[in-house]
């Protein structure tokens, strides 16, 4: 190989280890909602859905990358019919359902800033937004 053709090839080499080093630097950042998820999962309250339900993966999206964090409880079996019995057995209907330390529950999709007031976390959401 000539030297003049090694040129363009480590350049492309420097590009692609630039590029996979930000992508694992981003991928180790916290996300924007980390504290809010965490403060949720540790108030007990609980987050029921299905794997097809799209009102469940526009709540999950709306937490973004922190939506690892939530307190999630996946209800239906794996080929999409019938419900698994850890969600029989705490009466749930439809989905999403939060259930909450203190026995409440709200059904559909919930807004941010109502999950933190009733779980009490509306500081970590201030401080997130």
């Amino acid at each position: 190989m000539k030297k003049s053709n090694l040129g363009p090839i480590i350049l492309i080499i420097i590009i692609l280890i630039s590029g996979i080093s930000l992508v694992i630097y981003k991928s180790k950042q916290p996300g924007k909602y980390d504290k809010l998820a965490q403060c949720i999962t540790d108030s007990g309250a609980k987050f029921y859905g299905a794997f097809w339900c799209p009102h469940c993966q526009k709540t999950k999206a709306m937490f973004g990358k922190s939506a690892k964090l939530i307190p999630y409880v996946e209800c239906s079996k794996p080929n999409g019919q019938g419900q698994l019995p850890i969600c029989e057995e705490k009466g749930i209907k439809g989905y999403p359902t939060w259930i909450f330390s203190d026995g409440s529950q709200l059904n559909g999709e919930q807004k941010l800033e109502d999950l933190a007031e009733k779980t009490n976390c509306q500081a970590q959401y201030l401080e997130e937004k």
